[in-house]
């Protein structure tokens, strides 16, 4: 059966259906997830920022690795960011870190993702001129043939008024559709914004900040500790040849191929969460029941000595020492400070 969606064609079947299906069952188990605490999620959501912020500018002609990126995330107060793929690193981070922490409050409308195209490039100083603004020159994609013409191989929207309808179409679509499921909407959101093409530069970095957003926005948090750019990048010729193959039919342009893609992604990232969820719980599930009561009471309440937990557990101290021990060594707990000083938080 195939549906038409905006302007987009869409093939349902079993196997489409099916995987909206697998997706949005993992939603209890993540919830479940996060009740527990059990799992560093700060450290999960950290890694994915830095893969997501290296994976994206990469597929854009980045050279800098994810330890690099990591370095310049710790110390980007104090960088000069003399270099370009250091400038779009710093804005890529900036932006997604906005997402991530304002999504509830960043609206789909036109100024709100011309305010995230500006942070985007916030720091390239030879993108000033466009910055925050639609494209004043077409970014179509041609090629040169031997008699000198030049062919267009994909059509994006023409500068001015062509992309501001074309813009304004997309938003209005967006937020008065209410019978599309969610990630069919962000899929054809993205998929049109690529089409669109509405600035000058940054497109494909903007459209996966994009899919952040608006992802988030319908629910879908725990995209926020695994990277969407990090799976896109490890495919990205068949994501090249899906979009532009898709793109370069104007007729009946179908989304089917594009949106199965994004779904089996967003599939692959919730398996590899939960592996990652299983294996840093896995040494708590074989915690004793006094140190699970201990691990706990840490959680509950992080700072506390071992003198402190014992007394509130009423335990004895040589017992909870011990415990405390074995349990930083596994990396269930961290402690800070020596001594009598030595406060206990969990991981």
């Amino acid at each position: 059966m195939s549906l038409k969606i905006k302007n987009l064609v869409l093939d349902i079947d079993m196997s489409l259906m099916s995987m909206l299906s697998k997706i949005d069952r993992f939603d209890a188990l993540w919830a479940s997830i996060e009740k527990r605490g059990t799992t560093n999620l700060k450290k999960l959501k950290h890694i994915a920022l830095v893969n997501s912020c290296g994976a994206s500018n990469r597929m854009e002609g980045s050279k800098m690795t994810d330890d690099e990126v990591a370095a310049l995330i710790e110390n980007i107060n104090e960088s000069t960011l003399s270099e370009k793929d250091q400038q779009k690193v710093a804005g890529y981070f900036e932006t997604l870190d906005a997402i991530v922490k304002g999504h509830e409050s960043i609206k789909i409308t036109e100024s709100q993702i011309k305010n995230l195209h500006k942070l985007l490039l916030n720091h390239v100083e030879k993108d000033a001129w466009h910055s925050g603004q639609y494209k004043y020159i077409s970014n179509s994609i041609t090629k040169d043939l031997p008699n000198g013409a030049r062919q267009i191989i994909i059509k994006r929207s023409d500068p001015g008024l062509q992309t501001e309808e074309a813009m304004l179409s997309l938003i209005n679509w967006y937020n008065e559709d209410q019978e599309t499921l969610p990630l069919i909407k962000v899929a054809v959101f993205v998929y049109e914004f690529l089409s669109i093409h509405p600035f000058q530069v940054g497109n494909g970095r903007l459209s996966r900040l994009l899919t952040a957003l608006l992802l988030l926005k319908n629910g879908y948090t725990w995209i926020s500790y695994e990277s969407l750019e990090l799976e896109i990048e490890s495919r990205k010729s068949n994501y090249d040849t899906i979009l532009n193959g898709a793109q370069q039919n104007k007729q009946n342009r179908n989304v089917t191929a594009f949106l199965m893609f994004f779904l089996d992604c967003l599939y692959t990232l919730q398996r590899k969460l939960t592996s990652k969820t299983e294996q840093a719980e896995s040494p708590i599930k074989m915690l004793s029941q006094r140190e699970q009561k201990m691990l706990l009471f840490i959680q509950h309440h992080p700072g506390y000595r071992s003198g402190e937990i014992a007394s509130k557990l009423e335990m004895a101290l040589p017992t909870v020492k011990k415990s405390l021990s074995e349990m930083v060594f596994k990396e269930i707990i961290s402690k800070v400070g020596n001594g009598k000083a030595t406060v206990y938080f969990p991981t």
